[in-house]
């Protein structure tokens, strides 16, 4: 079995089960399998594969067959232009979020302190320390995710400060300058709906959020009222159809209430800031 055949084979067989974008993962698994870059498939069409990496390779795409999201076999996503280890504990992080974090770092000053709630794999929170000269800490009620986050805070040498709690509740009084978070946000009536992948295989607690997906943003908005200082900024990724109501959520003490728009033309992150 040659790398050309083990592509062609590995191309047919996720396009036979309807799984999105067939070539490409055929391509990352068998560099996964063979432990190489992408070019190399292309670079070395004859080579044979070795018996172990033929066997790596089958189960790999018996597992996406079975609708395993291509992360979690792999164990890595990449975000912001960095790799990041994922489990089935962390959510995966999209590219969507991105956006979120660009609305942080243009927020953001020097010694400011930003906190992260709902850390998951600590794609964000990693993320703005690497990128800023602000001081990040991050929360999740989840310990396992908490140790997904940890670890690659650590691979990536971020000073990133790490609490277990729901949202802010460890979080003292008025002591951060910039809340940033993207939370659960799916109705749980949407569960029948969205994607198996998504809903056999990512941790439930990060994105189911009520019968209307609008409880957790209703929390959070009442904990960055208490954790934030005043002239604080409040940054939130926007889950589909939830631009309206959130911004009804924000009342007379907020201000500069704005919504940036995702590549896709839909609301994505929705910044407001806490008045003095």
């Amino acid at each position: 079995m040659t790398i050309q055949t083990a592509l062609l084979q590995g191309t047919q067989l996720p396009e036979d089960g309807r799984i999105a974008a067939p070539r490409l993962t055929a391509e990352v698994l068998l560099t996964c399998a063979l432990g190489r870059e992408r070019a190399y498939l292309y670079a070395h069409p004859e080579e044979e594969l070795r018996e172990v990496a033929w066997i790596h390779y089958g189960r790999y795409l018996h597992e996406r067959l079975q609708g395993k999201p291509t992360q979690y076999i792999t164990g890595r996503q990449e975000f912001y232009g960095r790799e990041f280890r994922v489990t089935r504990d962390v959510l995966i992080p999209r590219p969507e979020t991105e956006h979120l974090v660009e609305a942080a770092l243009a927020r953001i000053q020097p010694g400011d302190v930003v906190l992260d709630v709902g850390a998951g794999s600590g794609a964000i929170a990693v993320t703005l320390a690497l990128e800023t000269a602000a001081r990040i800490l991050a929360t999740d009620i989840s310990p396992p995710a908490l140790c997904v986050a940890r670890s690659n805070a650590q691979r990536l040498s971020a000073p990133v400060s790490f609490l277990a709690c729901d949202l802010a509740s460890a979080i003292a009084d008025q002591t951060i300058n910039v809340l940033v978070s993207n939370p659960p946000y799916v109705p749980e009536t949407d569960q029948p709906v969205i994607q198996r992948e998504v809903r056999d295989w990512e941790p439930h607690v990060a994105l189911f959020a009520g019968p209307n997906g609008l409880e957790i943003y209703e929390r959070l908005i009442a904990e960055a009222r208490r954790v934030l200082r005043p002239g604080g900024w409040l940054l939130l990724e926007l889950g589909y159809n939830s631009v309206e109501p959130v911004r009804a959520m924000l009342q007379s003490r907020w201000s500069e209430i704005t919504v940036a728009q995702d590549l896709a033309g839909f609301p994505r992150v929705l910044a407001a800031r806490l008045l003095p």
